[in-house]
């Protein structure tokens, strides 16, 4: 019932303009979408109406984060459907590609499906604004806004581990509703900061608070073809790489450092460790670039513009593009698919593995690699110089990136083995299979499964860790809308995986999960 009310807002924007018939289409079925919603929450209230509370424990609140991620994709999918937006001119949204959207909305991803949203006939504005809404949803996380507004007792702490995912810092504010009061705090008060400062570039009202949803939710839903790279402006290319960053980091680290000051932020290890992978990063890009003479590495100044851009968004899972970085260099392109399994600082709207899980990671190799030589030495793990009492740290880290590991590869091979060639081979320069003789149709096939297994992993990857844009027929100018129902079904499972704590969505395929002890 919650739900139905952030149907509102997109609807007023679409309604306002009654001269336009997809307009009010589009408004109509975000209206729809609203009266469904509360007529499921005022039906599962009369089943449970017989039902008492009692307490809710971080099983149940794990079944909560899981299944309220999937019920929102449903129920956020239905103004995509019931407006029949267009994916292509004149063909109308299947409802799997509808979840797809709504997942990538809410998930961060800014992955899509949509051709032309240009077009007000394919795309109604409100439906355009009620995309890039789902952004900011997302962002705030859906579940955190729950605690905040109702409390959940001694449940919240896992509500607020599954929304937040990574290891939490020590000194935290203690309490979990008020911490998600300062971090639904921290998230608007950025979203309206960068709202008016895109305004006083030259955006208008509508194109800035899309725009400034998609940052701070690292999300990359824009209301152009050509995503950020529309405006052409340096000024404003600067003002998202620096909310990048912001949305990348710690919000519990930001609520310290507007109490401590700014020594606050640069004690902290996680964050120094995120500054440095975007300073060395971007100086490989830059200096590759300009050595193999990319698209817009002409001059060091635009090669750095560029280089930091691209890079703070892939880091930060925001996704927007200001270049075709699948035409760049190898190192450029290569670089870019290893960012995508990084991801933000834990606690931070960005999604991927997390930086401070990749530090925990290699500091538990390095102790590891001592052991074999050294097997009577212990040490416990340290950050910023300070001993981490969690015992089973080490083993649930090492765990996390083998379950991200083996899914990544039990995907790819779902995606390659399953998905037809067609959409390669479509994109293929030489597409007369007719005239070619038999040495050349082999080399398109071989050029074809090359292509694939390459765009399929950045496909993988990119939905996965919640990036949106990947390498070949997913690049920064393409999208999703190619692959087949069923893939795109896969990608909708991936972008939830990725949003959510990991955990929260595999235990609900198991069914010790569902048995009472």
């Amino acid at each position: 019932m919650l739900f139905s009310l952030p149907f509102t807002i997109p609807a007023l924007s679409g309604g306002s303009d009654t001269s336009l018939a997809f307009e009010q289409r589009g408004a109509f079925a975000l209206l729809k979408s609203m009266s469904i919603c509360i007529a499921i929450g005022l039906s599962l209230r009369w089943i449970g109406r017989r039902e008492t509370r009692g307490a809710l424990y971080q099983k149940e609140a794990m079944a909560v984060v899981g299944l309220s991620w999937i019920l929102a994709t449903v129920l956020g999918a239905l103004p995509f459907y019931l407006s029949q937006t267009e994916t292509e001119p004149g063909q109308s949204i299947t409802f799997i590609e509808s979840l797809f959207e709504s997942q990538s909305g809410f998930s961060t991803t800014g992955a899509t499906i949509l051709t032309d949203l240009e077009s007000q006939e394919a795309v109604p504005r409100c439906i355009l604004f009620w995309r890039s809404w789902t952004h900011f949803l997302g962002g705030l996380g859906i579940v955190v806004l729950f605690v905040a507004i109702l409390g959940q007792g001694s449940a919240g702490k896992a509500m607020m581990r599954a929304e937040m995912p990574g290891p939490n810092k020590e000194g935290s504010i203690p309490r979990m509703q008020h911490a998600a009061l300062v971090f639904a705090s921290i998230y608007v008060g950025l979203n309206l900061i960068l709202l008016l400062i895109y305004m006083i570039e030259g955006m208008t009202f509508f194109d800035a608070a899309c725009h400034a949803f998609g940052t701070m939710a690292t999300g990359g839903f824009s209301t152009y073809n050509a995503s950020l790279g529309h405006f052409d402006s340096g000024v404003i290319e600067y003002t998202t790489i620096a909310f990048m960053i912001l949305a990348g980091t710690n919000f519990t680290l930001l609520y310290l450092t507007l109490l401590g000051g700014p020594k606050k932020l640069m004690a902290d290890s996680e964050f120094r460790i995120y500054i440095g992978i975007i300073i060395a990063v971007t100086a490989g890009v830059i200096f590759f670039g300009m050595r193999a003479n990319d698209d817009q590495f002409d001059t060091l100044s635009q090669g750095f513009r560029t280089g930091l851009f691209q890079v703070v968004s892939i880091l930060t899972t925001t996704g927007y593009g200001t270049a075709n970085f699948d035409q760049w260099n190898a190192f450029g392109r290569g670089v870019l698919l290893l960012l995508m399994f990084v991801g933000g600082c834990a606690g931070s709207t960005g999604g991927g593995i997390k930086v401070i899980r990749h530090v925990l990671f290699f500091k538990v190799l390095r102790l590891e690699i001592e052991k074999s030589h050294r097997p009577r030495v212990v040490r416990s793990l340290r950050i910023g110089g300070n001993s981490i009492d969690e015992p089973n740290l080490a083993h649930s880290i090492v765990v996390y990136f083998s379950i991200i590991l083996a899914l990544f590869v039990f995907s790819w091979l779902l995606l390659i083995t399953f998905e037809p060639n067609t959409l390669w081979q479509s994109n293929n320069p030489i597409i007369a299979m007719d005239s070619l003789g038999p040495e050349a149709e082999q080399a398109l096939e071989l050029s074809t499964l090359e292509e694939k297994l390459l765009d399929s992993a950045s496909a993988v990857a990119a939905t996965l860790n919640n990036i949106g844009p990947g390498l070949g027929v997913v690049g920064p100018k393409n999208n999703y809308a190619g692959f087949s129902q069923g893939a795109k079904l896969l990608f909708v499972w991936l972008m939830m995986l990725g949003r959510v704590e990991v955990f929260s969505v595999l235990v609900l395929v198991f069914p010790s999960f569902w048995r009472r002890v």
